[in-house]
């Protein structure tokens, strides 16, 4: 999710912040939570679905610039990478 898209309008409603946990995914429900591990570095995150996407074929998800520096991507943009989905919590 680029910063550029900074504000705008997601598929949950709520506005895209570059500095949350914000995720974009085609196959995940909107509201769940996943855990995200970089696979080189070990590094993980747990990120919220609140978009649709990503558009490229290549790519599962896309993340926030905030968890992508968190995931220690800054520099590729994009890496291999495990999604966990995690359970959702009741009420």
């Amino acid at each position: 999710m680029h910063p550029s898209l900074d504000g705008n309008r997601m598929a949950d409603g709520h506005r895209f912040d570059m500095n949350s946990n914000a995720a974009a995914s085609k196959s995940l429900p909107l509201g769940s939570l996943a855990k995200v591990t970089n696979l080189r570095n070990g590094k993980t995150a747990v990120v919220k679905v609140e978009d649709r996407g990503p558009h490229s074929k290549t790519r599962i998800m896309d993340v926030s610039p905030a968890t992508a520096k968190a995931l220690g991507m800054s520099r590729s943009g994009v890496v291999l990478a495990e999604i966990e989905p995690l359970p959702r919590r009741r009420p």
